[in-house]
């Protein structure tokens, strides 16, 4: 087996080919160790790459790996090669497409840096939370859970990402938020149905997603707009938008945190003084109600209106609909009561 460089260079089942000095060729299956790096043939480097002969030679073709190095009859790669497909693995891996990893990869190649927009990437594809996943055995999660095993509730909990199932683990689950478990099982013992519990986090899933496109909308147009242009960032610039990535990640659940706060004391404090009898429905300030309205007509009416005004114009285009419909029956009233009274 040749030297092990770098946690990978040589894999069990390979060996140094014994060439004569000077010469850089190398047979199948074999890895060159040279004074500049190690020399590999397309299979291998396919192999320490994890990517087919094919998909190399494609990314050849489209100019998103350098040529190999001609050398007598054999095409050599070099370790620069490796590392390249290594880029653009993991490019991939983070939902880039091949044209914007082309793009990317020739900023590099110019000198305009990658680093940076690494940097950025690994900011934003990285934890947003301090939770840390654990694990839960089917049985300790029946414990929880009133003792009586509920595959559907189990079955809706994995749907949802609450659970998330282990392969060659069918007993055992991995809870990525141990919070959201806590929260379902305390309103399980204090009487919630699991299948209102898993109803109310599909609605509230649906809102706080909501809350977050916004949020970033805005972020993007007031912060992120100079460094979202049509090339990748410069090296600077990128570090500059991770740095505020780390800044800004908190202040959306900060806020959310204290809104929810001030929502639900004044709700309580409202239902409450209506179930002691201080206070009827439609007393004091008008009763309002959640509804779930499409992402496309918010968006629509907060192009027209502004996001501040987007609730009152859903509000009173609703209440000009309910009048003109209210119109209208009056009016076919009237002109089938005018008919019935109509001399024959």
């Amino acid at each position: 087996m040749g030297d092990r460089q770098g946690g990978d260079r040589v894999a069990t089942g390979t060996r140094k080919a014994r060439e004569p000095k000077g010469q850089g060729t190398e047979r199948a299956g074999t890895v060159i160790d040279e004074p500049g790096g190690s020399a590999y043939r397309i299979e291998d480097l396919a192999h320490r790459s994890g990517a087919t002969v094919r998909t190399i030679r494609a990314y050849q073709d489209r100019g998103l790996l350098p040529r190999p190095e001609r050398r007598g009859r054999a095409n050599v790669y070099a370790d620069t090669h490796l590392a390249r497909l290594r880029q653009i693995a993991d490019l991939l891996d983070r939902g880039y497409t091949l044209a914007s990893i082309k793009e990317l990869l020739d900023a590099w190649d110019a000198g305009r840096g990658l680093g940076g927009v690494l940097g950025l990437v690994a900011e934003v594809d990285g934890p947003w939370t301090d939770e840390e996943a654990v694990r839960i055995s089917r049985t300790e999660l029946d414990e929880r859970f009133g003792g009586d095993p509920d595959d559907a509730a189990v079955a809706e909990a994995v749907e949802l990402g609450v659970l998330e199932r282990i392969p060659g683990q069918e007993d055992t689950f991995l809870v990525p938020s141990p919070q959201e478990l806590a929260v379902a099982a305390e309103l399980y013992e204090a009487g919630v149905p699991l299948s209102a519990i898993s109803g109310q986090l599909r609605e509230l899933r649906g809102q706080v997603e909501h809350i977050a496109a916004r949020f970033l909308e805005f972020t993007a147009e007031h912060v992120f707009a100079r460094y979202l242009g049509e090339h990748p960032p410069t090296d600077a610039d990128a570090a500059e938008a991770a740095s505020l990535v780390r800044r800004l990640r908190p202040l959306a659940q900060q806020t959310v945190d204290a809104e929810l706060a001030r929502a639900m004391q004044l709700f309580a404090h409202r239902q409450l003084r209506r179930h002691l009898g201080v206070e009827h429905p439609g007393q004091g300030t008008e009763e309002t109600r959640t509804v779930a309205v499409p992402a496309a007509t918010i968006s629509a009416v907060e192009g027209l209106v502004g996001a501040e005004h987007s609730a009152e114009f859903i509000a009173l285009a609703a209440e000009r609909e309910v009048r003109a419909r209210a119109l209208d029956a009056l009016a076919t009233k009237s002109a089938d009561r005018a008919k019935v009274d109509e001399p024959s």
